[in-house]
């Protein structure tokens, strides 16, 4: 006999799908006309399917504890970096980073450094009873910029027609680049943490030793190492690729998928060896188009990516600490709202400002106010929250279960604030261009709504005279119709740069214009000349068509957004 089969995976499946194709079907509405993210939408509905709400995606069950959820959530967040970072080198010109390498060290190195002591000044400054060093770990993990909800700013319809080329290219690049970097600035505090975080009373060495092992196992190791694998590898896939396309030995779908696997495969690999698989992702990708080959033969074909960022956003509204933000032991609910307010306004803006001059990508001050706010805090900010929770684990004095008294309540700290950053980001810079964008037509949709007929002139177009007079229906209802005044201006056609005398002369004679001193006079044109003056050609020169800043249509036919909204305005 049937029986419902209400199992955790048939649950989960069916509330995936039918997610995934319900988005699909409204998605261009969605993110090309409303300038909505995908992270924003499906970050709210995996709160919607999870405990707190529907209790249809329920993490706890599927994983069995806390620390199972964690680890998931870890590999699953290691797991879209690595394809997203991949096809950020993938989408970068050939010999991107040789090219550009003078304004990316710039953003990766003065400006990066700084926007982790801000970030963690800020921390330290409203966290109560916060050491400095654990200040400075918080501010380590939420200091890289997000590849994936970088995406809403250089993908789309709102990039196409208002990010310059060149800057959503630094953008990209910058995002795929800093991810990977954060490793140095989080175990530079980690490792003064474990030497003299306590005085030194569980660890010897000092500062010394903290200062050698940040040299040669992060950097050394971390973060040289995984370059070096993900040049190599990037290189040796771009060459067997070339050589397999040739003869012919690899099909269009697999091709198109290679990127993919590659990211799979360096994922894998650098993870055994305890690299830095973020950074190696990237870097292979920008290798293996160094010669812009496969870039330009997939620039046009679909990716999984969205799949992806679509699932990990609904596992984090699913698996994020909610309670937490109202209840916990770190900091109040007031403090931690003004603290991620102040670090989305200075963390980085002010950087971007002071050295936007020296970035060529970067033209002019609105630019440099756009790139220094979309500075987002998403994947890479849990993927070092993790590494922190990791490490802190480890602080245990001889090998038991207890943590070292000075990092009891680190965990408790990072987990609260990066998660809660995370939050914020997701909803500000998911919201921030659908609500300027209201902003910007908002004031232009009151001030034709409010308009007064006096203010409103008759124009021509194509030979007919256009009346833009819009009396109100109760005014014109209570008028005589021979008291009724028809405006009796001249009327010459928009975007014509000269109107000859001769033309106007042709005018006159026609008819079709009274002479200056009878209009200040106020004659009134008879019926039989207005129906004249509609047939009177207008001069204008020739294919010039009337076009105003939101109705812009380009080559391709299809509209475009007005002009007057482009960041890269003067």
């Amino acid at each position: 006999m049937p029986t419902l089969a209400l199992t955790n995976f048939n649950i989960v499946v069916s509330v995936l799908g039918g997610w995934i194709s319900l988005f699909g079907l409204v998605s261009y509405l969605l993110k090309e006309r409303f300038y909505l993210s995908e992270a924003l939408i499906s970050l709210v509905a995996g709160i919607a399917f999870s405990p707190h709400a529907a209790n249809l995606v329920r993490p706890l069950d599927y994983a069995g504890s806390e620390e199972n959820i964690d680890a998931i959530t870890l590999y699953f967040t290691r797991l879209v970096l690595g394809v997203q970072l991949v096809l950020a080198g993938v989408q970068l010109p050939s010999r991107y980073l040789k090219k550009e390498w003078k304004p990316l060290a710039l953003l990766l190195g003065p400006i990066m450094t700084a926007m982790w002591l801000v970030t963690s000044l800020l921390v330290w400054g409203l966290v109560p009873n916060l050491p400095f060093l654990h200040a400075l770990a918080v501010g380590a993990c939420v200091t890289p910029t997000d590849p994936v909800l970088s995406n809403v700013i250089v993908k789309g319809r709102f990039a196409d027609h208002n990010i310059p080329k060149d800057l959503q290219k630094i953008i990209i690049a910058e995002s795929g680049a800093n991810d990977g970097l954060g490793y140095p600035f989080l175990f530079f505090a980690l490792y003064l943490i474990k030497y003299i975080g306590d005085g030194g009373v569980n660890e010897s060495g000092g500062a010394g030793l903290a200062i050698g092992l940040w040299f040669g196992e992060t950097w050394g190791y971390t973060i040289i190492l995984s370059v070096l694998y993900g040049a190599v590898v990037g290189w040796l896939a771009k060459e067997l690729l070339h050589f397999c396309e040739e003869r012919k030995f690899v099909d269009r779908e697999s091709f198109l998928v290679f990127a993919f696997s590659l990211a799979l495969f360096i994922t894998g690999t650098c993870g055994m060896i305890g690299s830095d698989d973020i950074l190696a992702c990237f870097i292979a990708g920008n290798v293996f188009t160094w010669d812009d080959w496969f870039r330009l033969e997939t620039l046009d074909e679909p990716t999984i990516d969205m799949l992806l960022n679509v699932t990990i956003f609904m596992w984090y509204g699913a698996v994020c600490p909610w309670h937490s933000f109202l209840e916990n032991g770190v900091i109040p609910i007031y403090r931690l709202i003004a603290l991620a307010i102040l670090i989305l306004l200075f963390r980085r803006l002010p950087f971007v400002l002071a050295f936007y001059k020296k970035i060529p990508q970067i033209d002019g001050i609105r630019q440099a106010i756009f790139m220094g706010f979309f500075g987002p805090i998403g994947c890479s900010a849990i993927f070092y929250l993790f590494i922190t929770q990791e490490f802190v684990i480890t602080l245990n004095p001889n090998g038991g279960s207890a943590l070292r008294g000075d990092v009891i309540n680190l965990q408790e700290d990072v987990l609260v604030i990066v998660w809660f950053m995370v939050i914020c980001s997701v909803v500000v810079h998911g919201l921030s261009i659908p609500v300027g964008k209201f902003g910007f037509y908002l004031p232009r949709t009151i001030s034709r709504t409010l308009s007064t007929p006096e203010d409103l002139m008759s124009f021509q177009i194509g030979g007919r005279t256009i009346p833009r007079s819009r009396s109100r229906d109760l005014t014109a209802a209570n008028t005589p119709t021979e008291s009724r005044s028809v405006s009796a201006r001249p009327v010459f056609r928009i975007g014509g740069s000269i109107i000859t005398e001769q033309a106007t002369a042709t005018a006159n004679s026609n008819g079709a214009i009274k002479p200056k001193e009878n209009i200040e006079m106020g004659s009134r044109p008879s019926e039989l000349e207005l129906e004249r003056l509609a047939d009177v050609p207008s001069p204008s020169l020739p294919n010039r068509t009337i076009r105003f800043p939101d109705e812009e249509v380009p080559s391709d036919g299809e509209p475009r957004e007005p002009r007057s909204g482009a960041i890269n305005e003067p």
